[in-house]
């Protein structure tokens, strides 16, 4: 066993079994005390049914965890990798086309592995919580539509990269990122017009009292968007929900139709003023900031180990090339942005506060977004008493008691 083998192995361990202490200890946080601050919002049936919720989802992913990483480790240590590079080397085109087959054969034994469990969480667990109104016909129309935007754009992107790679030297990671940042800025401005509108309905927020309390807060606030959505969220679930999309003056809001019959228009109003509050301070900027940075290392690092026979070697591979070794690096690199994600979620955490905050001082009542929070963990059936470590691994948002205590002490 060579030193980078081993050096695999143990990150793949040690990622399963960190993941699984953080779940266990999840599952064991469960209080089957309400926090008082539900009181009037859950009642006791309610809060049993939510973490209920969490055994079932939380049971099904260490399952899925288990079984994945089993099957990666005998992949790896058989010649998995190996075994499906000799095979599309066996179709003797050049080494982009072949890496394409390389990396697009090992994406689909991904997809067929994970489909049983996403399957079994959709039309069980998320059917007998009553979330769940996406039909067979959507679900998998919903496949077909990604993997027809993963070919048009994953294609020519991943022969980009590896073109680059293969004749630019040793500036090649510069062009990558820099090709990389222009196209997801590009996507940022696409995605709304051309993608989003392929797996759901937009539609002008109507006329009415909603949408004038709304349009007065806004001019209040001097920010100027680009129009107010809402959307067919219902299609496939009961959940609730709303984002900000686009940048600059084409930035939009929209809100899951669900929200809008879920939420009192205070409510919402509230919803939309913490939105608001990542732009106010800059929060959206900084992760783009944040991500720019994140992949120029990544970049950098790769072309680091670009061409490392030893790595092919630990993966008993019998040749070297661009496609594999950005297929290997990944699972070296998996170390490194576990600590980027940690951080990032922690910033991001950071970020939900002062929103809160934001929101809370410009609203003409903080209890207008406390309401809504409330409001949101109950019909999501959220965990309300996660973890720390748990969320110090998962969370890009505070625990939703941590943000009621916030604002509450922003009352006083």
């Amino acid at each position: 066993m060579t030193s980078w083998l081993a050096f695999i192995l143990f990150i793949i361990l040690f990622s399963f079994f960190i993941e699984t202490i953080a779940s266990i200890l999840n599952l064991k946080a469960l209080s089957p005390h309400l926090p008082f601050e539900f009181t009037g919002i859950y009642n006791i049936n309610d809060y049993t049914h939510s973490q209920e919720y969490t055994k079932s989802t939380t049971s099904l992913a260490l399952i899925e965890n288990t079984f994945v990483t089993l099957l990666t480790l005998l992949f790896l240590l058989l010649g998995g990798f190996n075994s499906i590079d000799l095979w599309a080397r066996s179709f003797a085109f050049g080494e982009i086309v072949t890496g394409l087959i390389f990396i697009g054969t090992l994406l689909l034994l991904s997809f067929i592995l994970s489909l049983p469990f996403s399957i079994y969480a959709t039309f069980v667990i998320e059917e007998r919580f009553g979330f769940n109104k996406t039909t067979p016909a959507t679900y998998f129309l919903d496949i077909f539509k990604t993997t027809f935007l993963l070919i048009i754009i994953g294609i020519p992107v991943l022969s980009f990269i590896l073109w680059l790679f293969m004749n630019s030297g040793s500036a090649a990671w510069i062009y990558c990122w820099a090709g990389i940042v222009i196209f997801s800025l590009i996507l940022q401005f696409l995605a709304p017009v051309l993608i989003l509108p392929l797996f759901n309905t937009f539609s002008p927020l109507n006329e009415g009292s909603l949408l004038k309390l709304i349009l007065s807060y806004t001019k209040r606030e001097n920010f100027k968007i680009k129009g107010i959505y809402t959307m067919d969220g219902s299609k496939r679930s009961s959940k609730i929900n709303a984002f900000f999309t686009g940048l600059g003056r084409y930035k939009k809001i929209v809100f899951y139709d669900t929200l809008l019959e879920n939420l009192e228009k205070e409510e919402v109003l509230g919803v939309l003023a913490h939105e608001m509050g990542h732009f106010k301070k800059k929060h959206i900027l900084k992760m783009m900031l944040g991500s720019v940075i994140q992949t120029g290392v990544m970049l950098y690092l790769f072309s680091l180990f670009l061409g490392s026979s030893t790595i092919s070697t630990a993966f008993q591979m019998d040749h070297m090339s661009t496609y594999s070794g950005l297929v290997f690096f990944g699972f070296i690199y998996s170390p490194v942005s576990l600590i980027l994600s940690l951080y990032f979620n922690k910033l991001s955490r950071k970020h939900e506060f002062e929103a809160d905050n934001y929101a809370a001082k410009t609203l003409d009542n903080p209890q207008y977004l406390m309401n809504s929070l409330k409001k949101l963990s109950q019909i999501n059936l959220s965990n309300l008493t996660p973890h720390p470590l748990y969320v110090f691994i998962h969370y890009s948002h505070p625990p939703v008691l941590e943000r009621l205590k916030e604002l509450a002490n922003l009352e006083n």
